[in-house]
């Protein structure tokens, strides 16, 4: 054969064979996504994104700078490429749909440094009919083991000047409000974003938190996030030129972003997107993107629906957290020498009223807060031992009231303030879990007000990530469920460890009563912070006006009363607090019916119309029974909501009790005027509702008797 000719073939044999390494071409199940992978000049991994043919991202580059040895950001070649499809269910404990559809094609791409001794790693694909999740992994292998993460490069390149629904990025808390803005605006805005909040510390330069939700001007909704945060720091966005959005990583307290050992990964960064704001809030990729639990006895695990000894701390003072007056108070002091302040929240007496409450009104746990001693003198002070979560207040019968909720049916819910201290509460876990299994506490409320100890780490560094998960997985051994407040924001954790039932992790119902929530904020909460998982957001204020307790405040609830009931549904929860004092919820027994009613968990939901920073209306079908639930909310403008009702059964006919805002109600004039009908819904039926400025709605379904359909009129 000619020599000629076999080299001739052997160079286009190696053309080809480069391009087909250097180029990868992923589609998604419905062909809706396309995803190209490239090596760039000098090895220089890329990526790009593309939705029924629009453009979402733009090439941007990948790569991991590490500080103690050669980076993973150039120098590479492809050395291997694998694809695969999956297409599965599965059903979450609990959740807002039982079964799960887990669709995706994938692609594994090996990349090879042959300048640094053949070293390897791979950066995972997985392109789902809803959008895109990849991370880095490092195998582990001769030369790798382990290694400092100096920073993540990983761009996001958008293809436009988009809206964003954004809140500044921060080391150490989630709970600002959200601004609404242009992506070349956030520079100038981000100084009035970043207003005072405890224990902040914001990135110096102009950045988001995510989830960070995005609208482009042709009508794409895009949302970018991460899933699976473990054993790594959660992920802001540097706000570059250009629009283009970078990963940052939150230090560590010498500076260092990471500590990775092989084999290893990062979390997925995620990227949802589609043209239907409704389809960004169905979207279960996140979820879908964490592991399955590995614990083997689930049935523990309950959804909750709560009241709680919580808001009397917030309106103006009614009453207190702590038992005494003095401050510098240690552990070691004599609590039951303090004079009290007469003002204490936790007492036998309070709290059994609030066990007859929940007992009366079917509730099934009391949540005290209040409860141990070290209130005094907690905040603030960045002290390492505050409380020691065994040792109640003079005035706090832990047996008395164990037993007396267990008469009663009703569970207390237990609560652990750290004050920031994580070091003192992973020395004290055991002997508090332990205290709790002994005292009959199924779950916990943990807290991370103030600055962390270990002094210098943040709440969503690396240290700490792994701290939540610990103290999750300590609380399963001991068949304990925890709900965490001011922790790092979630990445669908709630599937792997179904017992970290809750978090809060964002400006919740609190601030109402500490400067209070814009009219919108709840119409974008569900875009972004719930997007990682259930949000313990405290709804259902019925007093919204504050002053009502004449104690000098003139601060307010900017919702209407019937906004409040919409929130169970809007807010997903499998852990709901009727947050409101139980006297006010006698002042409106017939509203409150609907908290009463209303469910927890669910075997579907129907998103039926939702814009970012506008309006939302969902509807759910409760779990296991015939029962559906339908909320909506608006932000400062009044709307007309359209409600179909096709989900349910043809053919049968339904009872829908609708509570909703009265035409003269508004968030900040008559909040408490509304109105109860009921009627008769088909599957054919459509309800064109009015929502007061502020407002919301709140519908039940339950299936009509012969008297129903007699009693009430067709919708």
């Amino acid at each position: 054969m000619n020599l000629k000719y076999i080299a001739f073939v052997a160079m286009l044999f190696s053309v080809f064979n480069t391009f087909v390494m250097q180029a990868q071409n992923l589609s998604s199940p419905d062909k809706n996504f396309s995803l190209q992978f490239k090596l760039e000049q000098n090895g220089v991994p890329s990526y790009q994104l593309t939705y029924k043919g629009k453009a979402v991202i733009k090439p941007s580059t990948l790569g991991i700078e590490v500080k103690n040895a050669a980076s993973f950001t150039d120098g590479f070649t492809v050395s291997k490429t694998e694809q695969a499809t999956v297409n599965t269910t599965w059903e979450p404990v609990m959740g807002e749909e039982k079964t799960i559809r887990n669709n995706y094609n994938e692609l594994l791409v090996t990349l090879t440094q042959p300048k640094n001794n053949n070293r390897y790693i791979g950066i995972r694909f997985r392109l789902f009919n809803d959008g895109l999740g990849f991370r880095y992994e490092f195998p582990k292998q001769d030369g790798l083991s382990y290694f400092i993460i100096k920073d993540e490069h990983t761009q996001f390149n958008l293809a436009g000047d988009h809206k964003i629904f954004w809140i500044p990025g921060d080391y150490d808390t989630n709970e600002y409000a959200y601004t609404t803005s242009k992506l070349s605006e956030i520079p100038a805005l981000q100084k009035k974003a970043t207003i005072e909040i405890s224990a902040q510390q914001p990135i110096a330069n102009p950045s988001v938190q995510t989830p960070s939700m995005m609208k482009s001007s042709d009508g794409l909704f895009i949302n970018i996030h991460e899933a699976a945060l473990i054993n790594y720091p959660a992920m802001s966005l540097n706000v570059d030129s250009g629009f283009k959005l970078s990963s940052h990583l939150t230090p560590d307290a010498v500076g260092n972003n990471g500590y990775m050992q092989t084999d290893a990964q990062t979390p997925w960064r995620t990227i949802i997107v589609s043209d239907k704001a409704t389809d960004i809030l169905a979207s279960k990729l996140i979820l879908n993107l964490n592991e399955p639990t590995k614990y083997k006895d689930v049935s523990w695990i309950k959804p909750t629906k709560y009241i709680g000894v919580w808001w009397e701390y917030f309106v103006a003072g009614k009453s207190t957290w702590a038992y005494g007056k003095e401050n510098n108070v240690k552990l070691t002091d004599d609590f039951t020498k303090l004079t009290p302040n007469g003002k204490h929240g936790a007492t036998n007496e309070r709290v059994m009223h609030y066990i007859d409450f929940a007992a009366k009104h079917g509730f099934d746990a009391v949540l005290v807060e209040g409860w141990n001693i070290g209130w005094e003198d907690w905040i603030g002070n960045w002290k390492e031992e505050v409380f020691d979560f065994v040792t109640p207040y003079p005035d706090f019968d832990v047996k008395k009231l164990r037993d007396y909720a267990a008469s009663k049916g009703v569970k207390i819910i237990m609560h652990h303030e750290t004050s920031g201290s994580a070091t003192n509460y992973e020395r004290r876990l055991d002997r508090a879990f332990q205290f709790m299994k002994d005292n009959n506490y199924s779950a916990v409320k943990t807290g991370y007000v103030g600055s962390i100890i270990p002094r210098g780490e943040h709440h969503d560094g690396q240290w700490m990530v792994n701290h939540y998960i610990h103290v999750a997985e300590r609380a399963a051994d001991y068949q304990i469920m925890i709900d965490s407040h001011e922790a790092v924001r979630p990445t669908g954790l709630n599937r792997t460890y179904p017992n970290w039932i809750a978090q809060e992790s964002a400006r919740g119902t609190e601030f109402e009563a500490m400067g209070g929530l814009a009219p919108e904020h709840t119409t974008i909460l569900p875009f972004t912070r719930l997007m990682g998982g259930p949000m313990d957001y405290t709804p259902g204020i019925f007093q919204t006006d504050l002053t009502y307790y004449k104690t000098g405040g003139n601060q307010r609830v900017n919702t209407t009363l019937t906004k409040q009931l919409a929130y169970y549904i809007t807010m997903y929860s499998p852990l709901q607090m009727a947050a409101d004092i139980p006297e006010n919820y006698e002042r409106f027994p017939d509203a409150f019916q609907f908290i009463k009613d209303v469910a927890v968990d669910w075997d579907n939901t129907y998103v039926q119309e939702a814009e970012p920073g506008d309006y939302i209306t969902i509807a759910r079908k409760a779990k296991g029974k015939n029962e559906w639930f339908v909320g909506g909310v608006t932000d400062e403008n009044s709307r007309t909501a359209i409600v179909p009702f096709s989900y349910l059964p043809a053919g049968k006919k339904y009872v829908a009790t609708i509570y909703a805002d009265a035409k003269d109600a508004n968030w900040n004039q008559k909040p408490q005027n509304y109105v109860i009908t009921k009627v008769i819904v088909t599957s054919k039926s459509t309800l064109k509702q009015f929502v007061a400025p502020g407002g919301g709605f709140a519908i039940s379904i339950k299936e009509a008797t012969d008297a129903d359909i007699k009693a009430f009129k067709k919708l």
